[in-house]
């Protein structure tokens, strides 16, 4: 699989581009410090510190409690269920609502600006 069939697969799941760079460059290269994940892909800190917020909020990124702090991946596997996972449970959720959902769309009624 083609590093950029990989990361529209990342992107496709939700995951920003630059999230989605930084994550496979940590599942790559394993633990990292900032400046070095920074440098390496050629990106502000500012934008980093953004991604890896984003990863990390979503549990693909975990940071170390080292002075400076390592950053780290999980699995590309883990990563691909996690995300499959995420899809299927809001996929569930619109079919939970469906019928209510039509319902609300049946009865709605178009207002026109004049």
């Amino acid at each position: 699989m083609s590093l950029e069939r990989v990361l529209k697969t990342l992107e496709a799941f939700g995951l920003s581009r630059s999230d989605s760079e930084v994550y496979l460059y940590l599942a790559k290269k394993g633990p990292r410090k900032g400046s070095e994940v920074a440098n390496a892909l050629k990106i502000s800190k500012q934008q980093l510190y953004s991604s890896l917020k984003n990863l990390k909020n979503k549990g693909i990124v975990n940071t170390s409690f080292d002075r400076p702090a390592l950053f780290s991946a999980l699995a590309f596997e883990e990563v691909l269920e996690l995300l499959i996972r995420i899809r299927v449970d809001q996929a569930k959720a619109i079919r939970q609502t469906k019928n209510e959902l039509l319902k609300s769309w049946r009865s709605m009624k178009w207002r026109q600006h004049t």
